[in-house]
């Protein structure tokens, strides 16, 4: 119905946050983004919506999705018009790019930044790959753990922003309702996961590394209780640059299909 009345790209993305992000950086008047939230999981709505355009030959349709733990599986889903962001997730991308020292100027406090001893991004990565590798834990076991609603501050030291991972443990236990799994095992399996060298990038989930940067910005790095998680992300958002997309292997990978499909272009 849609290709009746528009005759170019139609890009499919996860939710309102991606198309917020992509919509800034397409050729809207030869590419229509398209979002595909909902349950099970937008991932697999636009996994599912793709391989049925596929089946049907539909031309000039590609996806995005967030790589999650993708790029360190041996055989994600894969098709031609299929793509993965470079890192985890759209938020990781952000937090890698020079995005974040804008953040950190208009939202921080200049003397406390000054003051933090640690490299704020070392610092963001090594807080969040517990969180991370407790997440692939859980999707790799069927555990169903919670993280949705975490109190971050029941376990990250809100002055050096370290994590503690039986605290952890115990918060993400709670938010699951599920008492009765073992810490010492979970504890043992997340030293096991980061014995391994994976590229944290790629474990760590952007919306995590977001609210520990957060939860700074309103203590060690800044002194306003009101910048939340999602003025966060916003303040990301509107600091990234095309330039920096222009960077990533996923924007070098579309312009590849677009020489491919013509003529059917997504970029600017």
């Amino acid at each position: 119905m849609r290709r009746s009345s528009f005759l170019g790209t139609f890009l499919l993305v996860e939710g309102d946050t991606d198309k917020k992000f992509y919509y800034n950086l397409i050729n809207r008047d030869l590419c229509q983004v398209v979002t595909l939230s909902g349950k099970p999981s937008s991932k697999e709505r636009v996994i599912v919506v793709l391989r049925i355009l596929n089946q049907d030959n539909f031309q000039g349709v590609l996806a995005i999705v967030d790589a999650d733990f993708d790029h360190l599986l041996d055989s994600p889903v894969s098709w031609p018009n299929l793509f993965r962001t470079d890192t985890h997730d759209l938020e990781t991308l952000l937090i890698q790019s020079p995005a974040l020292e804008k953040v950190l100027i208009e939202l921080g406090s200049e003397e406390k930044i000054k003051q933090f001893s640690q490299d704020i991004r070392e610092t963001l990565l090594n807080a969040g790959l517990s969180l991370g590798y407790l997440r692939w834990i859980s999707q790799q076991d069927g555990l169903n753990l919670t993280f949705n609603g975490l109190k971050f501050n029941k376990f990250i030291n809100d002055k050096s922003l370290a994590i503690n991972e039986n605290d952890l443990i115990k918060a993400v236990k709670n938010k699951s309702q599920q008492p009765d799994l073992s810490n010492p095992q979970l504890q043992e399996q997340l030293t096991t996961f980061k014995n391994n060298t994976h590229d944290p990038w790629q474990v760590c989930c952007g919306h995590d590394l977001v609210e520990i940067l957060s939860l700074g910005l309103r203590k060690t790095l800044g002194t306003n209780n009101k910048v939340e998680p999602e003025k966060v992300e916003i303040s990301l958002r509107l600091a990234y640059e095309a330039v920096y997309f222009q960077d990533t292997t996923l924007y070098a990978d579309i312009c590849q299909w677009e020489t491919d499909h013509p003529p059917f272009r997504c970029w600017k």
